[in-house]
């Protein structure tokens, strides 16, 4: 099948330990039949929300994260999942530290580092941790000991469906680990001061790399995608999803500026 092109749109790569610029195909994911978030990595689906004002913070936490946890469980099919904070991405909240604005480099959110990481969190004693353990009723050491831990990502338009700077994914399985390199994030605003290992994108030698925007995504969609997977890492499969914001050729920066909502649920198998 024909696919359908979006735009050529360049990326932010490294190639050695220098940034590498390179400009690819990004197609349009609503015209081309794709497999889902377990095969591809990311998956567009409409979602309607409860929250009726998006810049209501109380009606974010009250109402949108329990319908976030009961989406994590329904499409992984875990027994409990973690929603504990979300990231706005727009001009005022970029102000406030660039961590917050959108990200234009390639990178995936977490190594294989991030499972250890988080059962030493949840089993440490903060009130973070425990808030977070109290939430869905588990124990530290259930946590711990849980078979499985998937995280996946949420990734919500808020604003007008053309924007200056939207979101592309790429496909999962084209980018090989060899082509990954882990560096550290330190005190990142956007998940509350957290230190983590992170994955960057060396640039390809040709354009394997197979890059999906859906366009003018409207408030009733979602684009889940998969950040961690500890069976995935256990078994040395993809557990990383490729992403990045791209600049739209048609679309002058900052008129409209993205406006966006950002979820990650822990997706725990007891």
């Amino acid at each position: 099948m024909t696919q359908t092109l979006f735009c050529r749109a360049e990326m932010n790569y490294v190639k050695g330990e220098e940034p590498c610029t390179l400009e690819v195909d990004i197609l349009d994911g609503r015209n081309h039949p794709l497999p889902g978030w377990e095969e591809r990595g990311f998956e567009l689906m409409q979602h309607n929300s409860a929250v009726e004002d998006w810049t209501d913070e109380v009606q974010i936490q009250q109402i949108h994260y329990g319908e976030i946890a009961d989406l994590a469980r329904e499409l992984s099919g875990c027994d409990q999942a973690l929603v504990g904070s979300h990231i706005k991405r727009n001009p005022e909240q970029a102000k406030l530290h660039e961590d917050l604005g959108p990200i234009t480099f390639v990178h995936s959110d977490f190594a294989e580092s991030y499972g250890d990481m988080m059962r030493e969190f949840y089993t440490g004693s903060s009130d973070e941790a425990q808030l977070g353990l109290n939430s869905v009723g588990i124990s530290a050491d259930q946590f711990s000991n849980a078979r499985r831990l998937l995280v996946l990502q949420f990734w919500r338009n808020l604003g007008p469906k053309k924007i200056d700077l939207p979101i592309a994914f790429c496909e999962a399985e084209s980018v090989g680990r060899e082509e990954l390199f882990t560096f550290p994030v330190t005190n990142y605003a956007g998940a509350g001061g957290l230190d983590f290992d992170t994955l960057g994108v060396k640039a390809p030698e040709d354009e394997r790399h197979n890059w999906y925007t859906f366009p003018e995504l409207g408030i009733d969609e979602i684009v889940v995608f998969r950040t961690y997977d500890s069976e995935r890492v256990q078994q040395r499969r993809p557990f990383w999803t490729p992403h990045s914001a791209f600049r739209d050729p048609s679309v002058e920066l900052g008129s409209p500026s993205r406006s966006s909502i950002e979820l990650r649920a822990t997706c725990l198998f007891l």
